[in-house]
């Protein structure tokens, strides 16, 4: 039985003057769902949630909450709440005075007021903050309270744009961990905006990718980075080396490719069917790649010469950048065993790369 989209957005477009921020623009997302909306900026992400959430208006399509129009119904009275990058905390409002701010504006009764908030500030594991200032409590503690004061009024759906692009990269891990128990737990819907795309792969169900006010690519982290469907989605989720080529042959899951200037490889298990002839480009992650002084490749994989070109120490991995016979950039990792700078190669080094015939991906011009 197809579970029903708890979020229907269909064919939504919007123009700023002659600017086309989004272009007929379709997603269904489902209840209880960690939905992401990630892209460059001015790929028109924020300006679709603030569409969802009733701050903008559109030109052109319509958003459905289980399957009724909301846009006839003014920001307040849509069912869902949106915390921004700054928390838009009340900083001469105490805690609990803040979770309990939209309860007030709603007219809850004062004594259902006391209980609820009680329950939001559990559930994002702060109880005993209640009676402290904003001023007083930490970043994180911060995006905590603004997700309280989201939760408390209950709403269908939580809109998230960026909110902890403020935070340093240690808070940042640990609000993204606290991000992904705390939705598990309570089980609404939430819709993020990111830049990010570590991030968006750590906390998503599922990502739709953006491009120029279109959806270039929707699915679950590790297809969206395994299996891209083009040039853009493959080089912005994540690293990623794109070797053009023209396809030779075809034969069931095994595609054979000419690389410019490289030569043939073969590519199996890719779910593109290229025509023979056509245009391609091989994405290959880092990862994927053997790197070494001598390969000895095996029957499946890809070999071929280089030598170092710049590497990069980022603690746990080195990146090297080594130089193709075609002049190509090719970008490998190996993991660092040995504390300390644990260079295994250094620049103007001949090494040899390979890889196996399933690591790569084909898109197609």
């Amino acid at each position: 039985m197809e579970i029903t989209a708890l979020l229907e957005i269909v064919d939504v477009s919007r123009h700023f003057d002659t600017f086309l921020a989004l272009d007929k623009v379709s997603l269904h997302i489902k209840a209880g769902e960690f939905f992401t909306l990630l892209g460059p900026s001015g790929c028109g992400k924020t300006t679709l949630l603030r569409l969802i959430a009733g701050f903008d208006q559109l030109d052109g399509g319509d958003i459905l909450l289980d399957g009724k129009s909301i846009l006839p119904a003014s920001p307040e009275h849509r069912p869902l709440h949106t915390i921004f990058q700054n928390y838009a905390l009340f900083p001469h409002m105490t805690v609990a005075e803040n979770v309990a701010f939209p309860l007030r504006m709603a007219g809850i009764a004062k004594k259902d007021i006391q209980a609820r908030v009680a329950e939001a500030l559990e559930d994002v594991r702060l109880p005993d903050k209640a009676r402290q200032y904003p001023d007083a409590l930490s970043g994180g503690q911060k995006q905590r309270i603004a997700i309280a004061r989201a939760l408390v009024n209950r709403p269908r759906l939580l809109l998230l744009d960026e909110p902890l692009s403020a935070l340093d990269a240690k808070l940042r891990e640990q609000m993204q961990i606290e991000l992904i128990n705390l939705q598990k737990d309570i089980g609404i819907t939430f819709i993020y905006v990111t830049h990010d795309q570590s991030e968006a792969l750590a906390l998503s169900h599922r990502i739709a990718v953006m491009d120029c006010g279109r959806i270039a690519q929707v699915d679950v982290p590790s297809r969206l980075y395994g299996f891209p469907n083009s040039r853009f989605v493959a080089d912005f989720i994540g690293k990623c080396n794109l070797l053009e080529g023209k396809v030779r042959d075809q034969q069931g899951d095994c595609v054979t490719v000419e690389l410019d200037g490289l030569g043939i490889v073969y590519v199996c298990r890719s779910e593109t069917k290229p025509a023979i002839g056509s245009r391609c480009a091989l994405t290959l992650r880092p990862e994927k790649i053997r790197i070494a002084p001598t390969v000895r490749p095996a029957d499946d994989e890809s070999h071929f010469t280089g030598h170092v070109h710049d590497l990069l120490y980022l603690g746990d991995v080195t990146v090297y950048l080594v130089t193709l016979a075609n002049g190509v950039l090719l970008e490998t990792l190996l993991a660092n065993s040995a504390s300390g700078r644990a260079n295994f190669f250094e620049v103007g080094d001949q090494v040899e790369v390979a890889w196996s015939c399933d690591a790569g991906h084909l898109v197609l011009d």
